[in-house]
């Protein structure tokens, strides 16, 4: 089993690189936002009610989206392009479980990625206070969202509209309150709100609160259960699950 788990994960790798579009949506994307965000907050004013510097404050948003929305777009894309495929892959007796197993875990290394190269961007040009703890805000940003497009990709199978569906949330999720010391309480309500408060708190005074790590595992918890669900009927081929 382990070897079947390893061999596809590889094989979803393999497929993935092939195409060198992909590898500047994995490596150079995340530095143009990065730096693309904090240019164009660089000429907010700094007002009393912003919690940082706005240049600053945009480069860590524009590397918690950028890790997130990436990291989601790619679990997007590994459903839906591949859906007929692993229909017919289950209907030949590959588990359903595996073969689910081995698209997260190819995510989740893809989201990986993208969180290493967003903050090495971002601590060439901010200080952290607690770089650590940013540095895993920003993969647990990146698994709940690749989660997130897994979901999408499952429940709506066309790669535009899941996309648009995606690119409306995470604007949304990203920019509703940014900057302000008090967000609006919606904001709980949307997959990065957990993380991205870890981020900025660890990131600007060095603080973790306890309750951002447990609602961001809760909630990444709650889209794992909703993506199993999801698959299972995804694959469900004439009585084969």
């Amino acid at each position: 089993m382990t070897s079947r788990f390893a061999a596809g994960v590889r094989s979803h790798g393999r497929e993935f690189f092939r195409a060198r579009v992909n590898v500047v949506l994995l490596v150079v994307l995340p530095i143009v936002l990065v730096e693309g965000f904090g240019r164009a907050m660089g000429v907010v004013p700094d007002l009393p009610f912003m919690e940082a510097v706005p240049a600053n404050r945009g480069r860590m948003l524009g590397a918690v989206f950028s890790t997130a929305f990436i990291t989601g777009l790619l679990g997007l894309f590994q459903i839906v392009s591949a859906q007929r495929a692993d229909r017919r892959l289950v209907q030949t007796g590959y588990s359903a479980a595996m073969l689910l197993a081995t698209r997260l875990a190819t995510v989740a290394g893809f989201g990986l990625l993208v969180a290493t190269v967003s903050f090495g961007v971002l601590r060439a040009s901010l200080s952290l206070d607690a770089p650590v703890v940013a540095f895993l805000a920003l993969i647990l940003a990146g698994v709940t969202y690749g989660l997130l497009g897994v979901l999408v990709g499952a429940v709506v199978p066309n790669e535009l509209t899941g996309s648009l569906v995606l690119v409306f949330i995470a604007d949304l999720d990203g920019f509703l309150g940014v900057g302000l010391r008090n967000p609006p309480a919606v904001k709980k309500l949307f997959p990065l709100h957990y993380a991205q408060t870890l981020f900025e708190s660890a990131a600007l005074d060095g603080t973790v609160a306890a309750g951002n790590v447990v609602g961001g595992l809760v909630y990444g918890g709650v889209l794992a259960v909703l993506v199993i669900l999801a698959f299972r009927q995804a694959m469900r081929t004439e009585g084969v699950v």
